[in-house]
């Protein structure tokens, strides 16, 4: 089974669920919600409308607290876990060990089962305040990121945001224990 974590880059949900329709084809998907995401309506749609397309698309109940997300490690191990869209503020968590909401419990158990954490990032801080973050976390065993570029890069300098089309990519090489290049796309 595979874990797929949505956090709170609201913008790029829909893109997010259209790739974990994609993996759906070929994998058993378990959901797992931030809390942000869980009670969230924004104006790109509301909470209710994402958490009922995850539970249609993978067939189970969500995780979206911490309780639900502790036992993915050793007692409930994954294949893989994606990350997707991670935000800055989870990305910063996982690399200082912060483990404070439902998204970054899910990768702190799963890390401690040796299997591969895929991150697809979205964030407008990343070649910024994130900057460091990403380092720590690809020099973490088991951690790969999904090809990521900047997506505007005149009004968003410091933003990144990953190539959600290349996650089965990504996923296939992790589960090799390889890192899919090209990491930065032009």
């Amino acid at each position: 089974m595979i874990g797929f974590a949505f956090c709170g880059s609201f913008c790029t949900l829909r893109r997010a669920l259209t790739e974990l329709e994609r993996l759906t084809e070929r994998y058993d998907v378990q959901g797992i919600v931030s809390e942000a995401v869980y009670q969230t309506d924004t104006r790109f749609a509301p909470a209710r409308l994402i958490l009922d397309e995850i539970v249609h698309l993978t067939g189970r109940e969500l995780i979206h607290d911490i309780v639900g997300a502790e036992p993915l490690g050793p007692s409930s191990p994954l294949e893989a876990l994606i990350l997707c869209p991670c935000t800055g503020n989870t990305l910063a968590k996982m690399a200082n060990g912060i483990t404070d909401s439902s998204v970054t419990m899910a990768a702190k158990a799963h890390l401690r089962s040796n299997r591969p954490l895929v991150i697809a990032l979205a964030s407008n801080d990343a070649l910024s305040a994130n900057l460091k973050n990403i380092g720590a976390l690809l020099s973490r065993k088991n951690v790969y990121f999904v090809p990521m570029k900047q997506d505007d890069p005149e009004q968003k300098p410091h933003s990144l945001v990953a190539d959600f089309s290349l996650l089965p990519q990504t996923l296939e090489a992790a589960l090799k224990g390889k890192q899919y290049q090209r990491l930065f796309q032009c």
